[in-house]
């Protein structure tokens, strides 16, 4: 389990991919990882097989590959870090649980004064786990969905995150990982489970 808050842009060592997934290295300034951890890497949890001094290196399973960008990094690139989350620990951003749903391509990204506005695709299919002022993981990063818009949402970032995350590397037509918020997704599949239309039954409970 993760809050979404970045803890460190670690910086990809090497990438090796072989028929059964593959061998992900990166540098990071995170101390106390050892192995058998728990990491989010861009929002992917990841388990560490081998920290030597500053370098962490994770097993990544074909699956990984297939639903998250990790496959797309190179040598030097950053990559968004998180260590679990501790049970005495503040839920600072959002229950995030390192299971990426899907990739998604950005469509635009520009300045609003100090703040910018990131649009990223939502696949049609997905659109209904997403709610105006609600929560999305984007690499990892907890962030709060401004507007719902036919293909896409609009959310708003603050000049920390953008400062703090490898959002200041990303520009439009890059890929990013995306986590709908967990309690969406249980509140949608458990409806949809249910006779009637989902509209129906949220306008029951409202």
């Amino acid at each position: 389990m993760f809050t979404g808050l970045v803890e460190d842009l670690g910086e990809v060592i090497s990438l090796v991919k072989n028929a059964g997934g593959g061998k992900l290295s990166v540098r990071t300034i995170l101390e106390d990882i050892k192995v058998g951890d728990s990491v989010a890497v861009n929002g992917a949890c990841l388990t560490a097989i081998e920290v030597k001094e500053n370098i962490i290196t994770f097993d990544v399973s074909p699956e990984t590959f297939r639903r998250t960008n990790l496959g797309l990094l190179r040598r030097g690139d950053r990559v968004n870090l998180e260590r679990a989350l501790r049970a005495d620990s503040r839920l600072g951003g959002h229950l995030v649980l390192g299971h990426v749903d899907f990739t998604s391509r950005i469509l635009s990204f520009r300045n609003l004064g100090e703040h910018r506005e990131l649009v990223i695709e939502i696949p049609a299919e997905w659109k209904k786990f997403f709610v105006e002022k609600g929560s999305v993981a984007v690499d990892g990063i907890s962030l709060t969905v401004n507007y719902i818009r036919e293909g896409s949402i609009s959310i708003n970032v603050v000049p920390h995150t953008f400062q703090n995350t490898n959002l200041k590397f990303r520009k439009p037509g890059d890929t990013v990982n995306v986590e709908a918020d967990i309690i969406g997704k249980y509140i949608v599949n458990y409806l949809s489970k249910e006779e009637g239309s989902l509209e129906d039954k949220l306008r029951e409970l409202l």
